[in-house]
């Protein structure tokens, strides 16, 4: 039975069609203190399936509530699937007095969970934060599908030299086009050049491809610089697109064509799912 978190309804929707399993009708509560609770109704299922993505501290707490109104129910496993698991760039003490906050999480979700999945954590050594380790789930392949199939001399670049398996990743799902990754050189104090470290870009359809988009404003940058460099068009690809404040404004304003993410996070630009990739794991 599959147990959706209140903001990864339609993941746990589809995850459900994928397995052929029963979607349980969770009840979200919130009391006048602020306070959640979650209610799984009566059930009594064999292996519960938790779908919840933890972008806030309340999905957190919701996740936990989750997981401990399933094993309530006698589940005799509880799998726990976070398709966006927050706090994981957090993942060391990057100041003296600082938490490893991915730790901390991990080590909360992993109390009441046999199997955690959690779909293209932003490092994968995330994972073994939890107990037992967790598997990381490569869902960034379907973002090809949502593509024209006419993109013209396609250049899928990463934001980085450490993301390019991210943008292989794509464009081999899409069949066909090169790969590359963008540079920072600092021109001074305060001044950043980025620009593509090898291929030209000029009358090509260039698809940027990166596992979060937050905020956007490197995003943007990259996308100005595309526009100037005359690329034909410019998309932006994102396994999960949390585009926080006004993300999405800046990219539209850079010049951006489309953009495109998956369901880790449900957002309008979220127009394929990680479904099956989670499913090929379960």
């Amino acid at each position: 039975m599959i147990f959706g978190g209140s903001s990864t309804q339609s993941l746990a929707a589809a995850l459900a069609g994928e397995l052929d399993d029963e979607l349980a009708l969770v009840d979200y509560e919130r009391f006048p203190d602020g306070e959640l609770k979650v209610n799984v109704g009566d059930v009594a299922p064999d292996r519960a399936i938790v779908v919840a993505s933890t972008a806030s501290s309340d999905a957190h707490v919701e996740c936990l509530q989750l997981q401990d109104a399933a094993r309530e129910a006698g589940a005799s496993e509880v799998v726990t699937v976070l398709p966006y698991m927050g706090y994981a760039r957090q993942d060391e003490a990057f100041d003296p007095g600082d938490p490893v906050s991915a730790r901390a999480v991990a080590g909360a979700l992993s109390a009441n969970a046999d199997r955690v999945l959690t779909v293209n954590p932003h490092e994968t050594a995330v994972c073994e934060f939890f107990e037992p380790t967790a598997t990381a789930v490569d869902g960034a392949g379907v973002l090809a599908n949502p593509l024209p199939d006419d993109l013209v001399d396609p250049l899928f670049l990463a934001p980085d030299e450490g993301a390019c398996d991210l943008a292989t990743t794509v464009r081999d799902a899409y069949g066909r086009g090169a790969t590359d990754h963008f540079v920072k050189h600092r021109v001074s104090g305060d001044e950043v050049d980025i620009t593509p470290s090898d291929a030209t870009v000029a009358d090509r359809d260039v698809v940027v491809v990166d596992d979060i988009v937050a905020t956007g404003s490197t995003m943007s940058e990259s996308i100005a610089v595309l526009r100037d460099r005359d690329a034909a068009s410019v998309s932006v690809a994102t396994v999960h697109p949390l585009f926080a404040a006004n993300a999405v404004t800046k990219l539209r304003r850079a010049g951006v064509s489309r953009i495109v993410g998956t369901d880790t996070l449900e957002r309008p630009q979220s127009v394929v799912s990680v479904a099956p990739a989670v499913a090929e794991h379960l």
